[in-house]
């Protein structure tokens, strides 16, 4: 997991490259690289955090054995060593996956990306050949944003507050908050929230050369998941399955240092330990990290404590109070750069400080079921909703009318492909492709990266969500349950009552917070909103009258508060003219207890 920076076209510029790896030190802060081109059409850089092969053999931009081939590589490829044995004899000098990438690229080119398991974003100097080549993985585990200037020059990296570091002006992108503020989109495309400045789409591979930019699909699920039912007996599917997630897990604790899981009370990361004691033993010692809030309606501690009564496995706990918040926020969003998913993204953070901090560098985490096995409650329902992306809510989570009429009519409009001939896989696919998974990755990588820790999702196999979304909806969903062949494999893996545990779709107190101890830190953003972009985009008496029903008449969404109050951490953060301020840590002063 690292940081990665290019810069592409005539006289690219070291000094701008340099302000691009330094504002990414957060990223990889075990060492930095610089490689420039003879020729001097390109630069890429590098911010390493040591995972596998600590070493300086290790470190990038890393050259292929002859000089041709330089890599700036972001991510993980987990089946690396398997690689490693089909290539045969490569000029080996390290004992890294980034340099299996290499030996990959010049065994097979392009084709190299259907071989790796893993999450991964890179980029891919040809020296001979002046060009560029560079990838995302399947799901889009691992950033990639880029800017191109109108001389054809490309600026790449792995954070957007490196564009601006390397020259991309710090402007926000009207249509992109319009349609935020409109329907609740954002990483839905490669627009991003700011002017200039878009993201390489999942799955998706970039070729630049004296220029022209190109940019293809190389993966696409619904094309490899194909639109036949897989009709095989229900227990031939399970073993198929089981077996994936074993070794998906197994895969996933290659590493040179330690490794944790993020464990909350719910069936996913439930399911995630139980697989990690099932391969371990008994003797695993894997520490669980997990965050409360203190309000027993929002408590998880008596599941998780369940999950590991009887095991070996510390339990790493920490308590988000509402006074952190306010300094809490303003550091995640600088390095989230963009809207973020409210308090449960701002409860993660210092738990993974905490983590940082025990020397636990990786952490595992169990993103990704509810959109293979259909989990979120919307499913349940006979034909889905069109505008259904918030869980647990039966009020309208937007507030349009608060908009500008003008302002609002910057709004993309935007309707997910439906490439199945049922509505619940589309309902999956838009979860997957474009709503929940896009914006939960992002929001977790930056989140994660602010700690220099390495998030790794075993669920985000894509041979998982292959076999997954060609199961009928019976295996899905049935009798009102969710998520029924998971729960079948879950139950030889866990203890009694956690199987069968009711889906807990708000993690946090944000609605009670927001209009309650957090209402005036809330007020002070949506005014700082109102004072930048009142009458432009918002309606200041319109959004005052809404905030105070909320405050007053307590409904069940917050969903369009957080909106309010993201719009003035932006705000707050642009005038700072610093995404990245690590002066102070808000984790400082805040509780962590030791279960």
């Amino acid at each position: 997991m690292c940081g990665i920076a290019g810069i592409f076209g005539k006289n690219p510029g070291r000094d701008c490259l340099e302000a691009m790896v330094a504002i990414q030190h957060h990223r990889g802060p075990d060492a930095s690289g610089i490689f420039e081109s003879s020729r001097g059409r390109a630069i890429l850089g590098h911010n390493r955090l040591s995972i596998i092969d600590l070493s300086p053999a290790g470190q990038q931009p890393m050259s292929s054995w002859d000089g041709r081939y330089w890599i700036a590589f972001n991510g993980e490829i987990y089946n690396y060593l398997e690689l490693r044995e089909e290539l045969g004899d490569y000029r080996y000098r390290s004992r890294t996956d980034t340099e299996v990438i290499l030996a990959a690229y010049e065994k097979w080119g392009e084709q190299c990306l259907d071989r790796f398991l893993g999450m991964f974003a890179f980029m891919i100097w040809d020296e001979r050949e002046q060009r560029l080549f560079a990838a995302r993985d399947r799901f889009g585990v691992k950033p990639l944003n880029y800017h191109q200037k109108p001389d054809g020059t490309l600026l790449l990296a792995s954070e957007i507050k490196a564009l601006h570091a390397g020259g991309a002006l710090a402007e926000p992108d009207p249509a992109s908050w319009a349609t935020y503020l409109t329907h609740g989109l954002y990483d839905y495309s490669n627009r991003t929230f700011w002017r200039g400045v878009s993201v390489l789409p999942p799955g998706h591979k970039l070729v630049w050369q004296d220029g022209a930019l190109t940019i293809s699909s190389w993966y696409e699920l619904s094309e490899r998941t194909g639109v036949e039912w897989d009709l095989r007996p229900n227990a031939e599917v399970k073993e198929e399955y089981s077996s994936l997630l074993r070794e998906s897990v197994r895969l996933r604790f290659r590493s040179d240092v330690p490794v944790g899981v993020s464990l909350s009370g719910g069936l996913d990361s439930s399911t995630l330990l139980g697989l990690v004691h099932a391969i371990q033993g008994p003797d695993s010692d894997v520490k669980a990290y997990t965050y409360t809030t203190s309000e027993p309606e929002y408590d998880e501690l008596p599941w998780v404590r369940k999950m590991l009564e009887g095991t070996n496995h510390p339990s790493i706990v920490y308590r988000l109070d509402p006074e952190v918040i306010p300094e809490l926020a303003d550091s995640v969003f600088a390095y989230e750069d963009e809207p973020f998913g409210g308090l449960p993204t701002v409860a993660y953070a210092p738990l993974l400080y905490q983590a940082r901090s025990a020397g636990v560098l990786v952490l595992l985490e169990g993103q990704g079921m509810d959109e293979q096995w259909a989990g979120y409650d919307y499913y349940r329902s006979s034909n889905g909703t069109e505008t259904a992306l918030i869980q647990g809510t039966n009020q309208p989570p937007y507030r349009p009318l608060c908009l500008t009429p003008q302002f609002r009519k910057q709004a993309e409009p935007f309707k997910a492909p439906e490439p199945f001939p049922d509505s619940l896989r589309n309902l999956q696919y838009r979860d997957i492709r474009y709503t929940k998974m896009p914006k939960a990755l992002r929001f977790n990588d930056r989140v994660s990266m602010r700690s220099s820790i390495e998030l790794r999702e075993p669920f985000l196999d894509h041979r998982l969500f292959e076999l997954a979304l060609k199961q009928p909806a019976e295996r899905k969903i049935f009798g009102g349950q969710s998520k029924i062949l998971l729960r079948e494999i879950a139950a030889d893996l866990l203890p009694n009552g956690i199987v069968d545990a009711p889906k807990r779709p708000l993690q946090t107190p944000q609605r009670e917070w927001l209009r309650g101890p957090l209402q005036p830190w809330a007020n002070e953003c949506i005014e700082r909103a109102l004072a930048t972009y009142g009458g432009d985009w918002l309606i200041p008496d319109v959004v005052r009258s809404e905030w105070r029903n909320y405050c007053e008449k307590a409904p069940d969404n917050s969903f369009y508060i957080w909106q309010w109050v993201s719009l003035g951490l932006m705000i707050k953060a642009r005038d700072r003219r610093s995404f990245r301020d690590t002066s102070r840590s808000p984790e400082a002063t805040s509780v962590c207890l030791i279960a």
